[in-house]
């Protein structure tokens, strides 16, 4: 009877410590869910706190509340457009100015210490605000639009964007304090009205006489070729005025002699 109840005693104590078990182990996986944060796609977490700063831009980490803060971060590519326009227009090797828009493709680069030097510096929900990026990079990229575009002629720069895309990208640098010029690319390109430009500032001097030493040339070629065009079709109906003339001579000739054949006979 003694060993019974110590049998019954023991089978409750082990009872006790299953429901112990099955409560840590569904205690362990609800604090695992709770905790862990995935990494949602183009972007990444950053926690700070207790263990120090941990990034994360590919499956995920735990974060324990209380002792640790996480943030997200926006890896994905964002474009900053910088025109030049009207008076203030792009001069050009030969100085003529341009209505330019460029698009450059910027992203925070896709490394830990760049995405942390990012966060101390910018701050993660700023470091990839619009507005955030033109402060941090328009000062930059205008002035690389300027000293390479003075590289290039505007005809040169109009057939050449590749070239001019490329040789800005050179200028800049790939990398930038944490982010990443990935592309630049011209979004519109024309030449500026000359009403724009200013006969008193010396460069735009050079590009008005430029400019209507190039329009007063193909003017001259253009009324070349009309009245070349016009010589050759007078020319064109004179031939064929003479042809229909010579075939009508020669009809009334073959005619003629036939009626004196007819008369003989």
């Amino acid at each position: 009877m003694l060993l019974l109840q110590i049998d019954n005693t023991l089978n409750s104590i082990g009872l006790v410590w299953a429901g112990v078990a099955v409560l840590l182990i569904f205690g362990l996986l609800i604090m695992f869910f709770s905790w862990y944060r995935k990494v949602p796609q183009g972007k990444a977490i950053i926690t700070t706190g207790v263990g120090g700063t941990r990034v994360a831009f590919e499956n995920g980490l735990f974060v324990v509340p209380g002792i640790q803060m996480h943030e997200e971060m926006d890896l994905s590519v964002k474009t900053i457009e910088i025109g030049r326009m009207k008076e203030d227009g792009l001069i050009c090797k030969d100085n003529i100015r341009a209505d330019i828009k460029v698009v450059f493709f910027v992203r925070i680069n896709k490394d830990a210490k760049d995405i942390q030097k990012v966060a101390q510096n910018i701050g993660c929900q700023r470091a990839s605000d619009p507005t955030t990026l033109r402060e941090l990079f328009e000062a930059k990229f205008s002035e690389a639009i300027k000293t390479v575009g003075k590289r290039f002629d505007f005809v040169e720069l109009y057939d050449n964007r590749e070239k001019f895309n490329l040789e800005i990208q050179n200028t800049i640098g790939e990398y930038l304090n944490g982010y990443k010029l990935d592309d630049v690319s011209i979004d519109y390109l024309e030449q500026t009205d000359i009403a724009y430009l200013k006969e008193t500032n010396i460069l735009d001097a050079e590009g008005i006489k430029k400019i209507t030493e190039l329009t007063a040339q193909q003017k001259v070629k253009s009324n070349f070729i009309r009245r070349e065009e016009e010589k050759t079709l007078k020319e064109q109906d004179v031939e064929a005025r003479e042809a229909i003339l010579e075939y009508e001579r020669q009809l009334a000739e073959k005619e003629e002699r036939q009626r004196r054949e007819i008369a003989n006979i």
